[in-house]
């Protein structure tokens, strides 16, 4: 039953996306964002990767209800993380889309720390599934990867719809929003012993972080876009390390990473 639901759920969010998209519960993503401008806000396109995040998600859901994945343990396992964050991804879009932006926020943190799960709990199986890196780890993490900056946008989108902070100065309230994001990839990152496919999707959206802010006329945002740039290269230089301390060196091989 958990694995008919982990497909339908990855089954429901491009649905949700293309519904959202085309006004059905409201503005769509992008008005919004330009709605509430932060200095956390990332260029257009690379939301361009929820299109590969559904289609990996989908494709994953399908591949864990068939043949021998059926019985397997760790699969069993993230079942209901993956299902979970599928559905609080689903439920994420119409609600940003009719601004209930408190709600965004608890869902959009409750959905990041579902994925980090199935991407921690696949990143140290000893005895993976053929093909699990490709249908399980990858897709799973891409989506933790994005989510865990997204969340952040999120947080900065509330403080400005809400002006819980200033709407003139942002860069203080921003910096420590930066930090915190940067605290949690490191130490999921860590945690994870260099998820390769996590860090790939975080280091596109601070790469858009950057290309964003960096033609911003806001102020603070040139200083913004090379705090989100000194991010990536942190963390991309810790999974270097991290990738070449444990087993399996840069190839991502889950399957070899100390449990």
């Amino acid at each position: 039953m958990l694995r008919l639901l982990v497909f339908l759920t990855a089954l429901a969010m491009p649905i949700m996306g293309w519904l959202s998209n085309t006004g059905t519960f409201g503005p769509d993503n992008g008005t919004m964002s330009d709605r509430y401008p932060t200095l956390l806000v990332a260029a257009g396109y690379a939301f361009a990767i929820w299109g590969l995040i559904f289609l990996l998600d989908l494709v994953y859901g399908v591949w864990q209800m068939t043949g021998q994945r059926r019985t397997d343990d760790t699969l069993a396992r993230i079942a209901p993380w993956a299902a979970a964050g599928f559905a609080l991804t689903t439920i994420w879009m119409p609600l940003f889309a009719m601004s209930q932006f408190w709600l965004c926020l608890l869902v959009i943190f409750g959905a990041t720390a579902c994925l980090i799960r199935c991407a921690m709990i696949l990143s140290h199986d000893r005895t993976p599934q053929e093909g699990q890196w490709m249908w399980a780890w990858l897709p799973l993490s891409l989506h933790a990867g994005w989510l865990s900056l997204a969340a952040f946008l999120n947080l900065a989108q509330v403080v400005v719809a809400y002006e819980l902070a200033s709407t003139t100065d942002m860069l203080p309230w921003s910096l420590v929003i930066f930090a915190l994001a940067a605290l949690m990839l490191l130490m999921v990152n860590l945690r994870m012993r260099g998820n390769i496919d996590y860090v790939i999707a975080a280091l596109w959206a601070l790469a858009a972080v950057y290309v964003k802010q960096s033609g911003s006329v806001f102020p603070g945002a040139q200083t913004a876009a090379w705090v989100a740039l000194a991010i990536g290269v942190v963390l991309a230089l810790q999974t270097i390390m991290l990738r070449r301390k444990y087993p399996g060196g840069l190839l991502p091989n889950p399957a070899r990473a100390p449990g």
